[in-house]
């Protein structure tokens, strides 16, 4: 059973060294390698949620032979590994996904790179999940941006380098500042554990000397991952890098690249700083204020959206407004909230993304809603599944979005200080979702004036008729058996507390 610990390791390394085998391996060779690696991050992932469910305790790995502050360190628990299983599953799908649109959208002489790319994102999400050095962290906050503008990037027309560059320039003023609080908190403290500097920081904060430096340390980490996960204002690199990158690297970058940056906001806010200490600071405030504000733009820039994949790029926006509003009430069930919306958020966003690209692939290529008129009827099973997206982003019960809402309303409940603005922002928010996927839904089923006009593109793809048929499953499962899922993400809290 002992040797389960070592599971975490195995799969960042693997992740990692994959990445440098696909470099010299064939197209078809790479592809092989990287689903094969994430499926078997998967296996492992599973394996050790099933681990830390049945002892209930956390742990921590010691990599090589030298304890921390000269070595380093994972921990493990169940928000961990449940995280790191849910990101190799929506991985793996949207790699399926988009896999036939990919060599339209790529050179083949350049797909090992990708694959590359695609295993160093899957590794450095790992990392950032289970690693407790703040420090290495940062390292694979880095690797995480430079994997994800490569996949940006990778189309090399005028859009997507715009984007790419776009992306660089606020991730790295993210990444600065996020650099800055930790040498901060590094001077305070002289640690880079995280469990070594939250015990120096119950003491920093006790200390009236010290509260000024403290607070600077905490706005700085905490603005910087804001930037990086494209909360509000944040966010004007993020139609564009998910609306003209390929229709895999959009599904990635929407439900997991920014989910890593706020995973390990999380993990700051419990194991670095404190709970009761972060909530004390008030920058929390300054993130629910941020977050209802993203809530409401978000929506509303999707609303005047004629481009359905940006239109899906700009609710994004919103649904990390929900994200950062659950954070910012500042309690457990806000926080419970939250954890579940990045489940919710990715498995929904990933499939909108997916099945956004059969309608446009039946409509001449065309992304404009115009053109999508009818789409449904031409590749019926996109159909179907962006009309389940859309109902579980407008939170119609039986789907995830459903539950999220429902959590998110009984957290704000439960906060009387909190609980007007954010439910009044929440019913806001859903009927601006309801025009604007209800509007894009009517629109593919509303027959075509001229049918025949467009070809049928990959609606007879039978891995991809696949793909959609699990991410709606999994959509379901999420809305029906939430219960176990939520009871999972309160255990995983209280091991982080």
């Amino acid at each position: 059973m002992d040797f389960i610990r070592n599971f975490p390791f195995f799969s960042i390394i693997l992740s990692m060294f994959s990445g440098i085998l696909c470099s010299v391996l064939p197209a078809k060779a790479a592809r092989a390698v990287n689903t094969a690696v994430i499926t078997i991050v998967g296996g492992l992932s599973a394996v050790l949620l099933w681990y830390v469910t049945v002892t209930g305790e956390c742990y921590t790995y010691m990599m090589g032979h030298f304890p921390a502050p000269w070595g380093n360190e994972i921990r493990a628990g169940v928000l961990e590994a449940g995280m790191a299983l849910f990101f190799c599953v929506i991985m793996l799908f949207s790699m399926l996904g988009g896999r036939k649109k990919l060599f339209d959208e790529v050179a083949i002489e350049k797909h090992n790179l990708y694959y590359i790319l695609v295993n160093l994102l899957l590794s450095s999400l790992l990392a950032l999940v289970y690693t407790n050095d703040l420090f290495t962290a940062y390292v694979f906050v880095e690797i995480n941006t430079i994997s994800a503008c490569g996949l940006i990037m990778i189309r090399e027309n005028g859009r997507t380098i715009e984007a790419a560059v776009r992306y660089m320039i606020m991730s790295l003023l993210g990444s600065g500042l996020l650099l800055l609080g930790i040498c901060i908190l590094y001077d305070l403290t002289g640690h880079l554990l995280m469990s070594n500097i939250h015990e120096a920081v119950v003491l920093l904060a006790a200390d009236p000397n010290a509260r000024v430096p403290l607070l600077v340390t905490i706005a700085l980490m905490s603005v910087g991952l804001a930037i990086k996960s494209a909360l509000f204002p944040f966010h004007a690199w993020l139609p564009d890098a998910y609306g003209y990158s390929t229709v895999s690297s959009a599904a990635i970058l929407s439900s997991l690249v920014s989910k890593g940056y706020i995973f390990l906001l999380i993990k700051i806010i419990y194991r670095i700083i404190g709970f009761d200490i972060y909530g004390a600071t008030h920058i929390i405030n300054v993130l629910f204020v941020f977050g209802l504000m993203g809530m409401i733009f978000g929506s509303l820039s999707a609303i005047r959206e004629n481009d359905i994949r940006r239109m899906i790029a700009f609710s994004s926006v919103a649904q990390i407004g929900y994200i950062y509003m659950g954070i910012g009430m500042g309690t457990q069930a806000g926080m419970t909230a939250s954890v579940f919306h990045i489940l919710s958020h990715a498995a929904t966003k990933s499939l909108l993304f997916i099945a956004a690209i059969g309608l446009t692939e039946v409509s001449g290529g065309s992304r404009h809603f115009i053109d999508l008129t009818g789409a449904a009827y031409r590749n019926r099973w996109a159909g179907v599944a962006f009309t389940v997206g859309s109902l579980s982003m407008v939170g119609v019960p039986l789907f995830s979005g459903f539950i999220s809402k429902l959590l998110f309303s009984q957290a704000a409940v439960q906060n009387t200080g909190k609980m007007l603005p954010a439910l009044i922002v929440l019913g806001i928010s859903t009927i601006l979702n309801a025009i604007y996927f209800m509007k894009t839904v009517i629109r593919i089923y509303t027959p075509e004036e001229k049918p025949g006009t467009f070809c049928m593109g990959i609606k007879d793809a039978p891995r991809y008729c696949v793909v959609l048929v699990c991410f709606m499953l999994l959509n379901v499962f999420l809305g029906t058996s939430s219960d176990g899922v939520v009871a999972l993400i309160e255990q995983g809290l209280g091991m982080f507390g």
